[in-house]
């Protein structure tokens, strides 16, 4: 899985999302990409499932790129511990997204198979997403 090789801090707090997007925003590598509608966490192994599909269909014609990275950890308590325990051990990392953010890009394939894969990518995603297209 997908994880930061070091960290200032173990873990973090959750925090609050911004309204929009405002880095990352738009497509600068491919010619097709997946934009989110909503704010969200995306898991370590949301990405790596979505990389998998990713790099599947893309074989040896077509390039993808994956543009965030989970470095956020999550912590999780055990079951059945009482409160006042202490904050819980990492679980796994997040990528901290919101609306309007690019998460993958897609070139060198057809419009048509494009379109179906990232159908397929944005199925493995915890967050409402809608596919776009460069403005040319």
């Amino acid at each position: 899985m997908l994880a930061p090789k070091r960290q200032k801090y173990r873990k973090q707090f959750r925090g609050v999302w911004r309204k929009i997007a405002i880095k990352g925003d738009e497509i600068n590598f491919g010619s097709y990409g997946l934009k989110t509608i909503d704010s969200g966490w995306i898991k370590d192994k949301e990405i790596e499932a979505a990389r998998v599909v990713l790099a599947r269909a893309t074989k040896k014609v077509g390039k993808f790129w994956i543009r965030i990275f989970p470095d956020k950890p999550y912590t999780k308590k055990p079951p059945e511990v009482t409160m006042g325990a202490g904050k819980g051990d990492v679980a796994y990392y997040v990528a901290s997204v919101s609306p309007g953010k690019i998460l993958f890009e897609i070139n060198g394939l057809s419009k048509k198979e494009s379109f179906d894969v990232l159908r397929v990518v944005s199925s493995k995603l915890s967050v409402k997403t809608k596919i776009v297209s460069k403005i040319i």
